[in-house]
């Protein structure tokens, strides 16, 4: 089990029901700092404000889509290595998933996902930090 003391991680979905949802699944995860935002736009003042540790972040966002949101911090990213990136989608199909490699994303899920896998992916990346 990974140590999450201190950590913070960033929900990003315009559904609050799911933001909600991994919230609570996060939560449980132990004394971490959440912070959740329901589109892109500020989603990327608040990264780059504060980078957090993790981001799990949705495709499809109200002003600005998960992948506008990830070329935005882009070069944040590739600073400091953070944040490592869960994308999150109800799009089926590979094309948006490879989109989503290359741009630098560490792991995808499609919706609906398991919550308890969610979790295990980001116990995974906050303990390669």
């Amino acid at each position: 089990m990974v140590n999450i003391a201190e950590k913070t991680i960033m929900i990003v979905d315009d559904d609050a029901d799911i933001r909600e949802a991994i919230e609570t699944a996060v939560s449980e995860m132990g004394d971490v700092e959440i912070l959740t935002a329901g589109d892109g736009n500020s989603a990327v003042e608040m990264i780059q404000d504060n980078p957090p540790d993790l981001l799990i972040l949705d495709q499809m966002l109200p002003g600005r889509s998960g992948f506008l949101v990830l070329e935005k911090i882009k070069q944040l990213r590739q600073k400091s290595g953070k944040p490592p990136v869960i994308m999150i989608t109800a799009n089926p199909g590979t094309r948006h998933k490879v989109y989503a490699q290359t741009l630098g994303v560490d792991v995808y899920f499609n919706k609906p996902f398991r919550m308890d896998k969610l979790i295990k992916a980001a116990e995974d990346l906050l303990e390669q930090e």
